[in-house]
């Protein structure tokens, strides 16, 4: 048995090992992967006591089960999830302790498609390129560089001290009593026009907003293909380029694709846009057959919202850190 560990006794759909991501090797090929929902990711380690850097468990549409060998402070933040540690229930975006030996289980999905759970520690996978996160495709990083399967053990870093309190039988970080910082989101997504915008002509642009987009059912941390108004460009097809998460590539048919954390790191369509940072999280928590909208937004107003989500995150990390 491994010290300080996690035993996955249900896996869930797909639940993945991932921390910020594996930055700084797109220039050889290697996609930065990390969480589909950064804020959430980041707001689980908050809760939790952990550096931003700490890895979680991203969990995709059904959750796992987990049983813990020693005692731990764990947040989960996100979809929202029914929620539940030795039959009593937890809540959502506020940490709790789970003791020795004891199960966390997740139930029923109310909101929400990725949920992150933090564990006090963070979750020691081995480091590749720099990161802990997965990318399945590539078969590196996380847990041998897949989803999470039944009998899993994953090992845990070093638990900080922590004081507690009981409460109808459960107990919580008594130091802690935040409620959460934000509602699901609608859906509504902010772009800035992308490096090929002037291959759209206006009424482009004015459909792409006009409208709802469907994600399609084979889309996955890849990219979304999403069905809606065709908005064509003048050419679809350029010289390979790079493309960031967040990017709306649009190929001939006119029906975007929206590119996500585990995206290629160059591509061959027009790009006309881009998702802002401070929504790639809304994006994140999309699951095949949501619908997504879009608005054309200014630098100005992306730098607001960066540094209005950057305060949120912030503010919690200085209480618990």
């Amino acid at each position: 048995m491994i010290p300080g560990s996690v035993h996955v006794l249900r896996a869930g759909l797909q639940t993945t090992v991932q921390d910020e991501g594996r930055w700084g090797y797109q220039s050889r090929g290697v996609p930065v992967a990390g969480p589909m929902d950064p804020f959430s990711h980041r707001l689980a380690n908050a809760l939790a006591g952990n550096p931003r850097t700490a890895a979680t468990l991203e969990v995709s549409l059904t959750g796992p089960e987990l049983e813990f060998d020693d005692e731990r402070v764990v947040a989960v933040a996100g979809a929202v999830f029914s929620l539940s540690v030795d039959g009593q229930e937890v809540p959502h975006e506020r940490p709790f302790v789970v003791g020795a030996h004891g199960r966390l289980r997740f139930g029923a999905r109310t909101a929400g498609a990725r949920a992150y759970v933090a564990v006090a520690g963070g979750f020691d996978a081995p480091v590749v390129l720099g990161s802990r996160s997965t990318h399945v495709r590539c078969h590196i990083g996380g847990w041998q560089g897949r989803a999470l399967m039944r009998g899993d053990r994953l090992p845990l870093g070093p638990p900080h001290p922590v004081r507690v309190t009981g409460h109808s039988g459960v107990r919580w970080v008594s130091d802690t009593h935040l409620t959460p910082i934000r509602s699901m989101p609608a859906g509504q997504l902010r772009v800035m026009p992308g490096p090929e915008s002037d291959r759209f002509l206006p009424s482009a642009f004015e459909a792409l907003q006009a409208g709802t987009y469907v994600v399609a059912n084979d889309s996955d941390r890849m990219g979304y293909r999403l069905t809606g108004a065709a908005v064509l460009p003048s050419k679809a097809d350029i010289i390979s380029d790079a493309t960031p998460c967040g990017t709306l590539q649009v190929p001939e048919s006119g029906q975007p694709i929206l590119l996500m954390a585990d995206c290629q790191t160059t591509g061959g369509y027009a790009r006309m846009g881009v998702v802002i940072r401070a929504d790639l999280g809304i994006a994140g928590q999309a699951a095949p057959g949501d619908t997504l909208s879009f608005c054309v937004c200014s630098q100005k107003d992306a730098l607001v919202a960066s540094i209005a989500r950057e305060r949120q995150l912030m503010a919690i990390e200085a209480l618990n850190q």
